[in-house]
C-alpha cells in the first residue's frame, strides 16, 4: 500500500484517522490474497484466501471498535463484523460457514476442490474491495491497475 502523509489520511465513518493497525491488517490481507492465488494446492488456496477476508473483517472491526456488550465474551470475527457493519453482514455470513472448512484445509485435509478454492480466492478479493472502500480507501487491485498504466 502507498504511504500517506498523516495529514491527507481518509477517516473512516467513526471521523478517527485510519490507525496504523487498520493499514497493518489490510497489508495482511492482501499479501494472504497473493498467497492464496500463487498456493499449489487447493486447501492451500482455500485457507489463504479465508485468511485473507478474516484479515479484512479485522481491519473493520479495529476501524469501528467492538459493539457495546462483547467486551468480556469471546465472539467470533465474523458476528462481530455483522454487527458493528450490518452492510457486510451476508459476508460475514458467507465466510462464517466456511470456518471449519478453512481450519481443515489448514493442516492439509483435502476438504475442498480446486473450484471451491479458486471460488474463494474471487470472493475474498471482492470482499477486501468491499472493505477498502466501506473504510473509504483506494482498493489495492485499483492502485496496481494506475501504477502499471503510469509507468
Amino acid at each position: 500500500m502507498a504511504s500517506v502523509h498523516p495529514s491527507t489520511r481518509p477517516s473512516v465513518s467513526s471521523g478517527s484517522p485510519v490507525s496504523r493497525s487498520v493499514d497493518d491488517l489490510l497489508g495482511a490481507a492482501r499479501r494472504s490474497l497473493a498467497e492464496a492465488s500463487l498456493a499449489a494446492t487447493a486447501q492451500e488456496r482455500y485457507a489463504a484466501a479465508h485468511l485473507a477476508a478474516l484479515r479484512a473483517a479485522a481491519a473493520v472491526l479495529a476501524a469501528r471498535g467492538r459493539p457495546s456488550g462483547t467486551q468480556s465474551r469471546v465472539i467470533s470475527a465474523w458476528v462481530l463484523l455483522a454487527r458493528c457493519a450490518p452492510e457486510l453482514g451476508e459476508w460475514a455470513t458467507f465466510f462464517a460457514a466456511g470456518a471449519r472448512k478453512r481450519a481443515s484445509a489448514q493442516v492439509g485435509i483435502a476438504c475442498v476442490t480446486a473450484r471451491e478454492a479458486d471460488d474463494l480466492v474471487r470472493d475474498a478479493g471482492t470482499f477486501l474491495s468491499r472493505v477498502c472502500a466501506l473504510l473509504g480507501l483506494p482498493d489495492q487491485a485499483v492502485m496496481d491497475d494506475v501504477l502499471l498504466h503510469v509507468g
